[in-house]
């Protein structure tokens, strides 16, 4: 299989190259990437647990979905199609907000991504690609917010660093959702 390339963007989203995902990841390249957290109608955060054999940040627990889109492929493109391959759940995604960041990450990997985070809700239950999640669950933001302090090193760094703001977010809109 060939290794897919990220797409290489300034600090305004602007594209400036591709890159294999691998290398980009090697040198801490700044590139595009997407984040997707998915609600039930109760209000509950659809988590996964990301596969064992991930070349980063395996088995840890992180939002719904997240990839980087391909070259030519539009952000909301991208995180329907990973939602659907890694969760096996379709839904209407609203467009959050974006943000930079980087963070070393295991095997000498850096994460550089200006990661654009989209928020959905469904009443749909998640079934799972094993080859990109190894377990999920559907938890409530005061549970998950307890577990993140006490065991930070069971989150995938670009969670921690969001999960507050998405529930700011996903607070405002669920009760357009639900109306």
């Amino acid at each position: 299989m060939i290794e897919p390339n990220v797409i290489l963007v300034d600090k305004h989203d602007n594209e400036i190259g591709v890159m294999p995902k691998l290398k980009a990841h090697i040198q801490g390249q700044l590139h595009r990437a997407i984040s997707v957290f998915i609600f039930d109608l109760d209000g509950n955060w659809i988590m996964q647990k990301r596969a064992a054999h991930k070349y980063h940040s395996a088995n840890l627990w992180s939002n719904t979905a997240c990839s980087h889109p391909l070259p030519g492929e539009k952000t909301i493109d991208s995180a329907n199609r990973r939602l659907i391959e890694e969760m096996g759940i379709d839904c209407k995604l609203d467009k959050a907000f974006s943000f930079i960041y980087r963070a070393e990450l295991d095997h000498n990997l850096i994460e550089h991504e200006l990661d654009h985070v989209f928020v959905g809700y469904t009443s749909q239950l998640p079934k799972p690609n094993p080859e990109e999640v190894a377990d999920w669950e559907a938890v409530s933001f005061v549970d998950l917010e307890r577990d993140v302090k006490l065991f930070p090193e069971n989150y995938s760094e670009w969670f921690k660093l969001i999960y507050n703001k998405v529930n700011i977010f996903a607070s405002i809109n669920q009760e357009f959702v639900k109306n």
